[in-house]
């Protein structure tokens, strides 16, 4: 008789996606804005400059100095779809994307009164 066993270590990994998962998506709705970057990348730089320039005080979630960065870093990765990765915004608790699709709604314009609607500026 031949037993099909799951490996331990699949499961384990599994876990460990859906908690980092959750962990995500909970810090992603503590705060108006949310922004999961990494520290030396330039793209990132420019995300969180564009939030301050904007008169926006994001909290920023720096998964280079966090010990759990690179699981929460894939976990996001499956969120957005396996698309381009950091930085990664939340706006309102809601995944907006990364880098393209913030640009995007700031040069059509629905960056603004999204920004307005979660509570992040008052113009």
């Amino acid at each position: 008789m031949h037993y099909q066993v799951e490996p331990w270590g699949y499961y384990m990994r599994f876990r460990s996606m859906e908690d980092q998962m959750e962990r995500v998506l909970r810090l992603a709705s503590q705060s108006a804005v949310v922004i999961f970057s990494i520290s030396s990348c330039c793209m990132c730089h420019a995300m969180k400059t564009l939030f301050c320039g904007m008169g926006v005080n994001p909290t920023v979630h720096e998964l280079d100095h966090d010990p759990k960065g690179k699981e929460m870093e894939r976990a996001l990765t499956r969120l957005l779809g396996n698309s381009n990765g950091v930085p990664i915004v939340f706006i309102g608790g809601k995944l907006v994307g990364s880098m393209d699709r913030v640009l995007a709604f700031h040069i059509n314009g629905t960056l603004v009164p999204l920004l307005k609607e979660a509570g992040a500026l008052w113009l």
